[in-house]
C-alpha cells in the first residue's frame, strides 16, 4: 500500500473507526471510558503529524491575507453566532441543553480544523495561521455572546485557562516539535527518515483521534439520550447550514477556491474538545446535561466532517471555476 492510496481510502477508514468506536462504547462501557485519558494525546499527535506536512516558512501570508482574515472573521464571529442564535430559540426553556448548545457552538475550531481543512482541499496552512485570531476573539467574544443571548438568566463563567491550554497543548507544543524535526531533519538522515515515516500517519492518527473520542463518551449519549432530543436537531441545522456561512463570506470577498474552502471549514467546525471543561465548571444544576450535549455536538459534527471532506471540494468552488 502507498501513501496515495491511504489518503484515497481515508473516508471508509474514518467510518470504520466510528463504528468501532461505538460498538466498543456500548459493549464494554468501563474500559471505553478510560480512553477519555487519550483524547488530548491523540489530538497532539494527531496535530504534529500534520505540521510536518506543512511548510511553516509559508505561514507569514496568513496574517498578510486580509480577504482571507476579513472573510473568515465575518463567517465566525457575525455570522455563525446570527445562525446559532436562530437554531437554539426551540431551547429556551430548556437552559442546560442551551448553555451547553451555545458553548460549543459559538467558537470556531482551533485544532483538527486544520487536519479537516487540509484533507478537504482547503489551504491549511492559512487556518494554522489563522488561530491565533480565532483564539483571542473567541476568549473575549464568548461572554459576550452569551450574556446577549441569556440575557438575565446568564449564571456562566467562562474561564480563559482550558482554552489557553489547549492552544498550548494541542496547537504550540506539535507545532514546535514538528519545525525543530524538519530543521533537524536537513543535517540527519535518521531525523529524515523519522519525517518520511510520519507522512503516513495523518489518516491513521485522524481515525485514533475518532476512536477515542466517539468511544469514550457514546455510553454518556445513549444514557441521555431522551433529554438530549430537543438539541438534536439544533446540531444537524448546524451542520447543514454553517458551511453556507462560510460560502457565502467567501464569495463576498472573492476568495479562490482552495482560501473559501478554509472558510467554510472554520465556519462548520466548533471548538468541542476544548469548552467541554467550561460546561463541566457550570453550577450543578446544568453541569451534567450541558457537558453531554458538548458532547453529543463532537459526535454530530464528526459525522458532519467525514461528508464535508468529500462534498466541500466539490461545491467550493465547483469544477467550473478557475482557482486562482
Amino acid at each position: 500500500m502507498t501513501r496515495d492510496t491511504l489518503e484515497h481510502h481515508q473516508i471508509p477508514i474514518y467510518f470504520v473507526a466510528v463504528l468501532l468506536a461505538a460498538a466498543f462504547g456500548l459493549l464494554a462501557p468501563s474500559l471505553a471510558h478510560g480512553l477519555g485519558l487519550l483524547v488530548t494525546p491523540a489530538i497532539a499527535v494527531l496535530m504534529y503529524a500534520m505540521f510536518l506536512q506543512i511548510p511553516f516558512l509559508a505561514l507569514r501570508r496568513g496574517v498578510g491575507n486580509q480577504r482571507f482574515l476579513a472573510a473568515l472573521l465575518l463567517a465566525n464571529f457575525i455570522l455563525v453566532p446570527l445562525l446559532v442564535w436562530l437554531l437554539t430559540r426551540g431551547l429556551v426553556e430548556r437552559p442546560a441543553l442551551l448553555v451547553g448548545a451555545l458553548l460549543v457552538l459559538l467558537t470556531p475550531c482551533i485544532d483538527y480544523v486544520v487536519v479537516f481543512t487540509h484533507i478537504g482541499k482547503g489551504d491549511s496552512r492559512l487556518m494554522l495561521a489563522a488561530t491565533p485570531v480565532l483564539l483571542l476573539l473567541q476568549l473575549v467574544l464568548l461572554p459576550v455572546y452569551l450574556g446577549l443571548i441569556l440575557g438575565a438568566q446568564s449564571v456562566v463563567v467562562v474561564e480563559v485557562r482550558p482554552f489557553v491550554e489547549a492552544f498550548l497543548l494541542l496547537i504550540v507544543v506539535p507545532m514546535v516539535l514538528a519545525v525543530s524535526t524538519t530543521s533537524l531533519a536537513r543535517r540527519s538522515t535518521v531525523v529524515n527518515a523519522w519525517n518520511d515515516a510520519w507522512a503516513w500517519l495523518p489518516v491513521p492518527a485522524m481515525a485514533a483521534v475518532l476512536f477515542v473520542v466517539i468511544g469514550s463518551q457514546i455510553t454518556s449519549v445513549v444514557r441521555d439520550i431522551g433529554l438530549l432530543l430537543p438539541v438534536i436537531p439544533v446540531y444537524v441545522g448546524f451542520v447543514l447550514l454553517a458551511p453556507l456561512m462560510g460560502m457565502f463570506a467567501a464569495r463576498l470577498f472573492a476568495l479562490p477556491a482552495v482560501t473559501a474552502r478554509a472558510v467554510t471549514f472554520s465556519a462548520s467546525t466548533r471548538n468541542s474538545l476544548v469548552v467541554l471543561p467550561l460546561a463541566l465548571a457550570l453550577p450543578e444544576g446544568v453541569r451534567g446535561l450541558a457537558a453531554t450535549a458538548v458532547i453529543l455536538q463532537t459526535l454530530v459534527e464528526l459525522i458532519g466532517e467525514l461528508i464535508y471532506v468529500r462534498l466541500i471540494p466539490a461545491l467550493v468552488w465547483r469544477a467550473d471555476r478557475p482557482e486562482a
